[in-house]
């Protein structure tokens, strides 16, 4: 039987890993920004300079190179959720050799082509990497092709650990210190080479791996002792979402790996925000998790001074995600508390509520979202967001609102409220007669919501409210207010006294289907 490789072993094929063939030395970036924030210093690995935008080439030619000319010449076959994908493709190219690549059908477009662009030949098979896995080990025996893995192979996990290597004598040529390491963990290949190169090297400094919430494959396994496979995995961050761990990256992690930092989706997205304004690039999921888990750690630990280094592993983004990342990173950093307020249904509450929200302890707040539709003759339910400056404070506003006779629901943390209700405005209403929908921009700064609030005439009921701050230098508002056919006249004059530009929507097919009263 083979003895397990040891650190040292490792570290021989490590210092001998064929990767600059095709891989370059990516920067060690200090991340000022965030490090003034966090009172640590954080140094960001580049690995979204890698040719094909992720670490992955590293371990995939590292392997591909040491074939022989005959399994060159069958070819090779890989499943990947896409990075490893483009680093076997373009290592077969560089090689010339044939490269099938099987990858779930749920892998973001821009990873599909990237991969048909390097020559790859593309075949699309199950949800995640573990149905690609077993699709792909099928194919390998029909057609006797090597099969290149994404993580559990000595030689890839060598090919990974020189990104270890780099980042000691990165730190070395700096002239600093280094506490800890954070990786990203799918399979574990990343974490299995950087883990045995450090603790070969420098055994004193932290090795601590970053997994999903909902893909937390590795941390449950060390926890069980044995190698636990998940039944189903969060697809938000593709690039880590595996169910079940390699043998040897298992072993290695369990010797090796100091400590584990559990993120969520919205730590995550708080986290790409970040490194985009230290760096203006934009990072996959991913990508992101090694310092969505600093920022936990320094939270949790109460550290100052120390210095961490965040392996960012792939930039491989869909563009198209970038909505849902901007929408949720306020929210990762509690930048943004969300509530649902009862009001009563009078004239006045608006107005009354963003006093209230005016005069909360810590200062003037910036509204970020007000979504309303009358619904009650005596009560209103609307949907605000707040800006927040720091953890914690939802709790301490929703109890303030409550003090001033406003009941509240914290929904900061609520998966439903953040993921759709916050989008809708409510529906048709019996109660919304004689209403009139307008569509407002403003010039975007503190205080002009309830300025706005402030110019509505006492006489017009407010029944339908909504706004979102966008981050953009003007606001924009939608607002049903219900004017009487006999006010129709001076309603007109005091839009034009206004002073705000407007569209008037309350013709619009749309608005007819889903909001206008029935039988208005």
């Amino acid at each position: 039987m083979t003895q397990p490789l040891t650190p040292f072993d490792y570290l021989t094929k490590i210092l001998t890993a064929r990767v600059y063939d095709v891989a370059v030395e990516s920067d060690l970036q200090p991340a000022r920004a965030l490090s003034r924030r966090l009172h640590n210093k954080v140094l960001l690995k580049r690995e979204d300079q890698q040719p094909v935008f992720s670490f992955k080439l590293r371990g995939a030619y590292n392997k591909m190179a040491q074939l022989s000319p005959e399994q060159l010449a069958r070819g090779v076959i890989c499943a990947s959720a896409g990075n490893h994908a483009q680093g076997v493709a373009m290592s077969a190219s560089k090689l010339g050799t044939r490269a099938v690549i099987v990858m779930p059908t749920t892998t973001p477009q821009l990873k599909i082509d990237a991969v048909k662009t390097l020559g790859g030949e593309v075949v699309l098979s199950g949800e995640s990497y573990s149905d690609a896995y077993e699709h792909a080990a099928q194919l390998q025996k029909e057609e006797g092709l090597t099969f290149v893995h994404p993580f559990d192979d000595p030689d890839v996990i060598a090919g990974q650990g020189t990104i270890a290597m780099e980042i000691l004598r990165q730190v070395q040529q700096l002239g600093g210190k280094l506490d800890a390491v954070f990786v990203a963990i799918g399979g574990g290949g990343l974490i299995a080479g950087v883990s045995n190169y450090i603790k070969a090297v420098c055994p004193g400094i932290k090795v601590i791996g970053v997994q999903m919430n909902d893909s937390d494959a590795m941390a449950q396994s060390v926890k069980a002792h044995q190698r636990v496979t998940l039944p189903d995995v969060g697809l938000f961050s593709d690039g880590t979402a595996v169910k079940l761990v390699g043998e040897e990256t298992f072993r290695v992690a369990q010797n090796l790996v100091d400590d584990y930092v559990i993120v969520d989706t919205d730590a995550v997205c708080a986290a790409i925000k970040d490194i985009f304004v230290d760096t203006r690039s934009i990072v996959e999921p991913a990508g992101a998790l090694a310092v969505a888990a600093i920022k936990q750690y320094v939270a949790k630990h109460k550290t100052k001074g120390e210095t961490y280094a965040a392996i960012l592993c792939g930039a491989n983004m869909n563009f198209d995600r970038l909505r849902f990342v901007a929408e949720r990173a306020e929210v990762g950093e509690e930048r943004e508390a969300l509530f649902a307020v009862t009001i009563p249904e009078e004239r006045g509450s608006f107005k009354r509520f963003c006093e209230v929200v005016g005069a909360l302890p810590g200062g003037p707040r910036n509204v970020t979202e007000f979504n309303y539709r009358i619904s009650h003759e005596r009560r209103a339910h609307v949907f605000v967001g707040l800006s927040t400056t720091g953890r914690g404070e939802s709790e301490k506003i929703a109890r303030n609102f409550h003090k001033h006779g406003f009941e509240a629901l914290d929904l900061t943390h609520d998966e439903l409220a953040k993921e759709h209700l916050r989008h809708l405005v409510g529906g048709h209403s019996a109660l919304a007669r004689d209403e009139r929908l307008m569509r407002f921009t403003f010039p975007e700064r503190p205080g002009a919501l309830f300025k706005f609030l402030s110019l509505m005439q006492p006489t017009w009921n407010i029944s339908l409210f909504h706004y979102r701050n966008q981050g953009a230098d003007y606001g924009r508002i939608l607002v049903g207010m219900q004017v009487p056919a006999d006010d129709a006249a001076q309603f007109d004059a005091f839009l034009q006294t206004l002073g705000y530009p407007y569209v008037e929507e309350t013709q619009n097919p749309a608005y007819r289907l889903f909001l206008q009263a029935n039988g208005a």
